[in-house]
């Protein structure tokens, strides 16, 4: 009896958890700093149009369609005696970290002014970031249900990794403001390549660090690329989960709103809050926001133990579009401190939750085809989630367009027209986004005594490929 509870029982180690952590350091650093400064950096200083950025974003999206799930496939049908997973971070990490230096390196920086030349550059080079990127992010994304399969374990592994998560976004927000007195204006851009440089040096030291010390893959998974479904067959698969179908609007609607505030808060906080150029202000805000959704990541781990994952992320939803709506009317860097704290508290249910649903429903896969298919999962999960950065940058675009600002022009636009454009993307379309992610969770069906019986028989089903190995 011991015997076999030691086979399906699983111990939390904080050391475990942390060293798995960085790989989600780097991840969340790399991708959170693309957010929240690509636009910024093209739009004020590079291109200045944002038509043509959305346009870029727009084709980047498509090509994504395909690049996520052909990576996610290629992972689940990988074999080598490093695994399925690990063999691809190796490959990823080098190229990305070069590539967080290029994103803010492009020819204008060397006296090429041309809009043309700068435009295709960009193009390029978020075409590339993508490829390595989510080659990179897909496989270790994938091996959190994988490595960590008992629940109790996958929770606190979770919120140790979205602490993680939280300390990428702050040192995103607030890294290009050690660099640079203003970020939006010209001069600056010797100092953004400088600041690319050691972005460059952080993706690379903590993806490393995770290779080394936090990636390991279970020997009992390795024989699993063997009944790994064709490519279309796995997207079909996937997309045949009534799990995975009412989860999926839930995540788009939820990262709409994550692609939207970091690509709206830099001009936020300049033109609706007053912050000065140069002012540390604007990185204090973003700031603040994480440390809150870091204080707030295990009140909602507490819910999701009492309610359920489902109804938790519901509740974390409603309390953002709740702490969003005062943006409406705030005006100054206090009121912004006051407020970006209390915004942490939705922002920390879905930070904690999502990756937890997700989980859930690649276990019901496995139950349903003995198979454990992280990688066609998070790869068609990674090509439903490009809507949401089209639907952001079609809004900018419109939005900008519809109140003159089409083009970044502060001395002739007319600036009243800009805080009103900025509200409408700060507040209104988020509560609206949140809102339909609600409603398609309130028919998600993998909670209560469901989700109970799909623990159980994977339990069986594991220790018995344990008995095999």
């Amino acid at each position: 009896m011991t015997e076999q509870r030691n086979q399906t029982e699983e111990e939390f180690s904080l050391i475990t958890a942390v060293k798995f952590g960085t790989g989600q350091l780097s991840d969340i650093v790399a991708y959170q700093t693309f957010f929240f400064w690509i636009f910024t950096f093209y739009y004020t200083i590079v291109i200045q149009n944002t038509t043509l950025i959305a346009i870029a974003f727009i084709i980047w999206s498509v090509w994504n369609a395909f690049n996520d799930p052909i990576l996610g496939y290629l992972s689940d049908r990988t074999h080598t005696r490093w695994g399925r997973r690990i063999p691809w971070i190796i490959a990823a990490i080098g190229p990305l970290s070069l590539i967080m230096f290029l994103l803010f390196s492009p020819p204008k920086t060397f006296g090429i002014d041309s809009i043309l030349v700068n435009f295709i550059y960009f193009f390029i080079i978020i075409i590339v970031f993508e490829l390595f990127y989510t080659m990179f992010s897909i496989n270790q994304t994938s091996l959190f249900p994988e490595q960590f399969i008992n629940e109790g374990v996958r929770g606190k592994v979770n919120t140790v990794k979205q602490i993680f998560s939280v300390l990428g976004l702050i040192v995103a927000a607030i890294l290009p403001s050690l660099f640079m007195e203003d970020p939006m204006v010209e001069e600056s851009l010797p100092n953004w390549s400088i600041f690319g440089i050691f972005l460059a040096a952080l993706t690379f030291v903590f993806g490393f660090f995770f290779i080394k010390w936090g990636a390991k893959e279970k020997k009992e998974f390795r024989e699993d690329y063997k009944e790994a479904p064709k490519i279309f067959e796995a997207i079909k698969l996937c997309v045949k989960s009534k799990s995975f179908r009412w989860y999926i609007p839930a995540e788009i609607a939820n990262w709409f709103v994550y692609g939207m505030l970091p690509t709206i808060i830099p001009l936020y906080g300049r033109y609706v809050l007053g912050i000065e150029a140069g002012s540390m202000e604007l990185s204090i805000l973003l700031g603040i926001g994480f440390i809150s959704a870091a204080i707030f990541i295990n009140f909602w781990r507490w819910v999701a133990k009492k309610i359920g994952p489902r109804k938790a992320w519901m509740a974390s939803l409603s309390a953002w579009i709740l702490t969003l709506l005062p943006f409406l009317f705030i005006s100054s860097f206090e009121e912004g401190l006051i407020f970006f704290f209390i915004m942490g508290i939705g922002l920390a249910g879905s930070m904690v939750l999502i990756d937890l649903i997700v989980s859930d429903i690649i276990d019901e896969d496995e139950v349903n085809t003995g198979t454990r298919r992280e990688g066609a999962y998070y790869g068609v999960n990674a090509l439903f989630l490009r809507f949401s950065t089209v639907f952001v940058f079609i809004a900018v675009g419109v939005v900008f367009a519809g109140f003159g600002w089409e083009e970044y022009d502060p001395l002739i636009n007319d600036p009243d027209a800009l805080v009103i454009a900025l509200k409408i993307l700060m507040v209104a379309l988020p509560a609206i986004a949140i809102a339909i992610g609600i409603i398609s969770l309130y028919k998600y069906p993998l909670d209560g005594e469901k989700l109970k019986q799909v623990k159980e028989k994977l339990k069986q089903i594991h220790q018995e490929k344990k008995i095999k190995v």
